[in-house]
């Protein structure tokens, strides 16, 4: 089948013309005649989601999964990652116990496995974490956690005593450890990337903040071409100058929504973990004013990642090959001849049409 579009992002440049599709698979770009007007580009991936449409991952049921894979094809999500933000163990088990339980559709989202932010983070850089549920890194904790799910990226500080190790164990099991809430210097974070973690959890926020003598976590990572900084573009967790800097620096960026419960609601109060959160004018907070995840989408990342100044391969590759290379999935976020055809029809604005997952339509729904 066609798509009808008139162009397509194929390897980081926009290519004129249709887009094929056959068995689940891309089999041509470029094909004529061009339909008449909207683009192609890889399906989203968002690494960092705490929770949507009114479902916090926290306390989701295998069915809520479902409900929540829906929504986010709508916002041209083709795979994601759950999040847990720093809580008890019990609660931690409970809900990757869940998420073990949740059968693999072929018409929904892929789901890439559970993405621990916590517990082993720093009090001093909480932010709307529980800071006396923070611990020193402990691997038989971390066994234990490992065993009751399926986990695929780990948040810690690597300044805590005991962290190198544990990044070390993590990298042996083919889990992704990234950086954040965080009081690292410089040189602890050079020190973690090197002994195998590969990217910081949201730039700039919760962690130690950048000083041109004292350039903390968030300059070791942008200083490294082999590391990914993941970013919130939502006009409330980064400046527009921040993300002109952040684009032009080594490091890889990816976007994440890092959203809650509350993307895709009505402003009101909702769950984050065991944190209750407000939400008003696209905001969301603690009752302190302290921000707790978002409402972003990531298709409005995507926009926004625009209008702050990236043309629009770039953004493409910020909302797909990034966060999939973070994550280890190099089978997710691109398009190309004979790849599954996990793709985003957007229109010229920007904004999302249809949603393939391996060559099914699963936004809009049949």
């Amino acid at each position: 089948m066609r798509l009808g579009v008139a162009r397509a992002v194929f390897d980081g440049e926009i290519i004129e013309g249709d887009v094929e599709v056959e068995d689940g698979l891309v089999t041509a770009f470029g094909a004529s005649p061009a339909g008449s007007g909207g683009i192609a580009v890889p399906g989203f991936v968002d690494i960092q989601v705490n929770g949507f449409a009114g479902v916090d991952f926290a306390s989701a049921s295998p069915d809520d999964y479902g409900r929540v894979g829906t929504a986010m094809a709508a916002t041209g999500v083709v795979a994601y990652q759950p999040t847990l933000i720093t809580l008890p163990e019990s609660h931690v088990v409970a809900a990757l116990e869940s998420l073990a339980s949740v059968e693999p559709l072929d018409s929904a989202p892929r789901i890439i496995g559970m993405h621990l932010e916590g517990p082993f983070l720093s009090p001093q850089r909480a932010g709307a974490h529980d800071p006396n549920s923070m611990l020193d890194p402990d691997p038989a904790l971390t066994e234990r956690l490992l065993a009751a799910g399926p986990v695929s990226t780990m948040t810690l500080a690597p300044e805590r005593p005991g962290a190198l190790a544990l990044i070390e164990l993590l990298v042996g099991r083919n889990i992704r450890v990234s950086c954040g809430h965080s009081d690292a210097t410089a040189a602890q974070a050079h020190a973690a990337f090197d002994a195998g973690a590969t990217a910081v959890t949201h730039l700039f926020n919760a962690q130690r903040p950048f000083n041109h003598r004292d350039p903390g976590i968030a300059g070791a990572g942008l200083s490294r071409s082999d590391v990914t900084v993941s970013i919130i573009v939502d006009g409330f967790h980064l400046a527009e100058e921040t993300l002109r800097l952040i684009l032009a620096a080594p490091a890889q960026v990816a976007l994440i929504t890092d959203a809650i419960a509350a993307a895709g609601r009505p402003d009101g109060t909702y769950s984050l973990g065991d944190r209750e959160v407000h939400v008003s004018g696209g905001s969301a907070r603690l009752s302190d004013g302290t921000l707790a995840g978002s409402v972003l989408t990531m298709d409005a990342a995507v926009r926004n990642l625009v209008d702050a100044g990236a043309d629009l391969p770039a953004a493409i590759e910020a909302a797909t090959a990034a966060p999939a290379r973070s994550a280890g999935r190099h089978d997710l976020g691109r398009l190309a001849v004979g790849s599954p055809a996990d793709i985003v029809v957007l229109s010229d604005d920007l904004t999302v049409e249809r949603t393939l997952v391996g060559g099914t339509e699963v936004f809009p729904p049949r």
